[in-house]
């Protein structure tokens, strides 16, 4: 395998055609389809603070693939990123070098404990099977025949899909984007956006911590939980914050002989298999879900003790003694406004574009984004898939698109 270069501070140049806020999952995304696009000529910037992307969602993300959404345009997202990732190294250029990155098909299971939200599964099972997804609707005793380590007394249904739902390596696909669009000549640097000159509906320059001007083209906002701050910087509010959530990994005195699926509890946690034989879980905080600083990824509750160890036992009773291994938190990039991608050009200010606000399916939904957003600055237009329902447009005009299918 190939060693990824370093990358540096300072950029080479003082002008480029595109400059790109962020170097994770999204803004890498972009970057490797402008770089592999042959009608794409310009230059292009990528902007991050941390080239480690240890505080990254792309970092703390739970790796997750999944078809089963509530809008047609996530759905037909997923499916793009499940081919994106089954398909890696070809999608890439098909260099020896590149990895093949395989789902781990377990399939999500979200169980509902009332009739009300069992018809809002069974609404989101019919789109689903519409647009191609294999989801299906069970009841209690199906779902026991498959799986028979679940305590079921208060469920009464259960939507389930294993065909490209599980997880994959997505820090693996992340870093793959990157070294492929830098050797390509996208230009990384380890740097941070601490201005932008606008005359009046145009971006000129932005300013790097370091002291450099750069003139733009045009900026992609594509900086994650930070990409409200870095609107800002053009005097353009997001209605994006960061959101705390837990991830816990833990052992299992009795651990089952067989995978456990992506389980949505109707208490908000979920668990999944991990390695071969531990588990991970997953939820937002206890009470209230407020908007943190994008810096803070503190513990300030007894998650596990008091939200997540009392669902995984009742749930699964057979598992016995747990021991928790290691456990993080990370941060959505949460979309108040309606839960969705945030895609395209701003009204205002023409050329500044956005690729953020995904709302814990920015793994997932980059490979699509990424290059729908690309296409943007190449033609003026997207053309792979059209991504306009989740256009900057919808928030001017106030017309949300909700996504309710948000965990």
């Amino acid at each position: 395998m190939m060693p990824f270069t370093p990358i540096p501070a300072r950029p080479r140049q003082d002008a480029y055609d595109v400059a790109i806020v962020g170097g994770a999952t999204s803004g890498s995304a972009i970057a490797w389809f402008l770089s592999a696009n042959p009608d794409f000529s310009g230059s292009v910037l990528v902007v991050e603070k941390d080239a480690t992307l240890e505080h990254s969602a792309t970092m703390a993300s739970n790796n997750c693939m999944r078809q089963q959404f509530a809008t047609e345009i996530n759905v037909k997202i997923a499916q793009y990123a499940a081919e994106f990732v089954k398909n890696f190294r070809e999608n890439l250029g098909g260099d020896a070098d590149i990895p093949h990155i395989p789902i781990r098909n377990f399939g999500y299971l979200y169980l509902a404990d009332n009739e009300t939200f069992a018809e809002t599964l069974r609404e989101d099972q019919q789109l689903q099977a519409a647009n191609g997804a294999g989801t299906k609707i069970l009841s209690p005793d199906q779902i026991a025949g498959t799986y028979p380590f679940y305590n079921l007394d208060d469920i009464v249904a259960g939507s389930l899909n294993t065909v490209d739902e599980g997880a994959f390596d997505a820090l693996a696909m992340v870093r793959w984007l990157r070294q492929k669009a830098r050797d390509k000549g996208v230009d990384y640097i380890e740097n941070e956006v601490i201005n932008m000159q606008r005359t009046s509906d145009r971006i000129d320059a932005i300013t790097l911590k370091t002291g450099e001007v750069i003139s733009v083209g045009k900026v992609v906002d594509a900086a994650g939980t930070g990409a409200a701050a870095v609107s800002r910087l053009a005097g353009v509010d997001l209605p994006i914050e960061a959101r705390r959530r837990y991830t816990y990994i833990f052992s299992a005195e009795h651990p089952l002989d067989q995978d456990l699926p992506l389980t949505i509890d109707p208490t908000g946690v979920h668990m999944r298999s991990f390695g071969e034989r531990d588990y991970l879980v997953g939820c937002p905080p206890k009470d209230a879900d407020p908007a943190v600083d994008v810096d803070d990824f503190d513990y300030p509750e007894p998650i596990w003790e008091e939200k997540m160890l009392p669902v995984v036992t009742k749930r699964i009773p057979g598992l016995g003694a747990l021991k928790v291994t290691d456990s993080w938190v990370g941060h959505y990039e949460f979309n108040t406004f309606d839960h969705n991608a945030i895609l395209g050009a701003h009204t205002e200010v023409a050329n500044l574009l956005f690729c953020c606000g995904f709302s814990g399916h920015g793994s997932q939904q980059a490979p699509a984004c990424g290059r729908g957003v690309a296409e943007l600055i190449t033609y003026g237009e997207f053309r792979s898939m059209d991504l306009s329902a989740l256009s900057y447009e919808r928030i001017a005009k106030n017309e949300p698109l909700l996504e309710r299918a948000v965990i």
